[in-house]
């Protein structure tokens, strides 16, 4: 498979793109160090970026950001951030990246636990991972040419626990394993609207 995986040098993202990397031929998409240069904040940015690559079987998209504050510090200009770029980016890269997919090809995108599970700070965060999940759910009822279209939500992985151990106490981190198996499942398998949840 051809498989473009968006944040595909972070911390997830490059355990994800190695193990791809083993069968099929992946592009790493990102907005500086990438082989392709694409923000998914901006629509013209996704568009330019599949036009030069072309057909696709799979998309990945493990990016997004949102302000993390206290919900008294945050502005709408702060809940802004998510909406542009963890939501909208992510709705835009299904919106547009179906077009450049091969029939029965598949996207996969990311939220995480703040969505079930929030904790402190977290505010916009879980609110933007929320409706990602209400919009694979609602997207699989009308997307054609057989493209799937799911969500992996993980809970803080074991690589980021040292950075954010102290906004989830208690919590259990998850393993690289799982994290990496819930994207194959997502790629590999034939689930469509599913929330892929690992926490």
């Amino acid at each position: 498979m051809k498989i473009l995986i968006i944040g595909g040098n972070g911390t997830i993202g490059k355990k994800v793109s190695a193990h791809f990397r083993e069968k099929n031929e992946v592009l790493i998409g990102a907005r500086t160090n990438g082989d392709v240069q694409i923000d998914i904040a901006d629509a013209a940015s996704i568009t330019s970026a599949l036009e030069d690559i072309g057909k696709l079987d799979a998309i990945i998209c493990i990016a997004g950001e949102a302000k993390w504050a206290n919900f008294n510090e945050l502005s709408e200009d702060d809940y802004y951030i998510g909406l542009r770029s963890k939501l909208m980016g992510q709705v835009n890269l299904v919106r547009i990246g179906q077009k450049y997919l091969n029939a029965g090809g598949s996207i996969t995108l990311s939220t995480g636990i703040l969505a079930d599970d929030p904790v402190i700070k977290t505010t916009s965060a879980a609110m933007v991972n929320g409706g990602i999940h209400s919009f694979v759910q609602a997207v699989d009822l009308e997307i054609e040419n057989g493209i799937r279209v799911n969500v992996v939500s993980l809970g803080m992985v074991e690589d980021a626990y040292d950075k954010y151990k102290d906004y989830f106490p208690g919590h259990n981190p998850i393993t690289m394993d799982k994290a990496i198996n819930a994207y194959v499942r997502s790629v590999d398998g034939r689930g469509c609207g599913e929330v892929i949840r690992v926490y």
